[in-house]
């Protein structure tokens, strides 16, 4: 349902522009996560996270075609600054949902307050957003001169799937990993997740300062091989102690990964329709899909710490595909 969202909000954004759908589905989504905490019946429930999955593949899609607007406008590196607020979300989402449940209150409960919070920040928000600018919609979908072209999104989807393929192994098997294979507590085990996404913002905070100095391809591939060492020190690893380093070093390379490659989607995009980058969103979903059963499939065939192994070629696509993340001179747009 977040990929067909994600689809859904590239069509409507090329004709009305990312603002306005976001403006709609900004306050949607914590709308339909209540609907999900309140939902009295299981099929209540599923279409309440059909709602969910729609709203929040068309806020992921256009929030990242606004970073990579405001990123042209300002002609400097920015859009991992953006990602870096959205990490630093997750784990203060993280924390909240902790601190929720140990206070018993209920799902709806919490997911109230949440709506209550977030519904008019939303709203407030909106205004604000970046219109179009001087670039027009792109209304025929059939292909032709100054369409988005398959072949290069298709390339970045690719480096985006396995991003995420890693991520979705990190945050549903990391603690296990931990506990089965290092012999962790669990207590010790749950530092894994959060280190990791702790590595990763602080790598996005920094993410456009190297950007600035490095290229994106340089970056991209050296993130590449530190999260392909990460992941080769974590199939090594004799203990939890070297298994925490190995987590938050493969979040620090992966860190950059998905921000660059919505500023290299959007440069194959000539009309600035945001078409490219809600393509390549779509691919965040496909790896995370992939990711997790893909471990527990493995662990059952042979063991947890052989299913990790596996990242190794997933991180290796990253390197090979980083040239992908060039953004084509020819196909820079000047900036609104």
């Amino acid at each position: 349902m977040a990929g067909g969202g994600s689809l859904a909000a590239g069509a409507l954004s090329g004709r009305f522009g990312s603002a306005p759908v976001l403006r709609v589905a900004g306050p949607l989504v914590p709308l339909a996560v209540l609907a999900v905490g309140a939902a009295p019946t299981l099929p209540l429930l599923v279409a309440a996270l059909v709602a969910v999955g729609l709203g929040l593949g068309s806020v992921d899609a256009t929030m990242s075609m606004q970073g990579v607007q405001y990123q042209e406008a300002s002609g400097r590196p920015a859009v991992n600054g953006f990602y870096a607020v959205w990490s630093l979300a997750g784990i203060l989402g993280a924390v909240a949902a902790s601190v929720a449940a140990d206070s018993g209150w209920s799902l709806a409960t919490f997911f109230a307050v949440v709506a209550v919070v977030l519904v008019p920040a939303d709203l407030l928000a909106g205004p604000g957003l970046l219109g179009r600018g001087s670039h027009q919609p792109v209304v025929d979908a059939t292909g032709g001169p100054g369409q988005v072209p398959w072949r290069p999104i298709l390339v970045l989807g690719a480096a985006v799937t396995a991003l995420f393929v890693a991520d979705s192994t990190t945050s549903n098997w990391s603690a296990v990993y931990l506990t089965d294979a290092l012999g962790s507590s669990e207590s010790v085990a749950a530092l894994a997740y959060a280190g990791y996404a702790t590595a990763m913002l602080a790598g996005r905070v920094l993410g456009d300062w190297l950007v600035a100095r490095l290229g994106p391809v340089t970056l991209v591939r050296t993130g590449g091989l530190v999260a392909t060492a990460a992941v080769l020190l974590l199939v090594a690893a004799p203990g939890p102690g070297l298994g925490l380093v190995g987590f938050a070093l493969l979040g620090l390379g992966l860190c950059v990964v998905l921000p660059q490659a919505f500023v290299a989607a959007a440069a194959w995009d000539p009309r600035g329709s945001g078409v490219a980058v809600a393509r390549v969103n779509v691919f965040n979903y496909l790896g995370f899909l992939v990711g997790a059963p893909l471990v527990g499939v493995l662990a059952e065939l042979a063991s947890l710490r052989a299913a990790i192994a596996v990242l190794v070629p997933v991180t290796l696509v990253i390197v090979w595909l980083a040239g992908s993340f060039a953004v084509p001179a020819a196909s820079l747009r000047a900036a609104p």
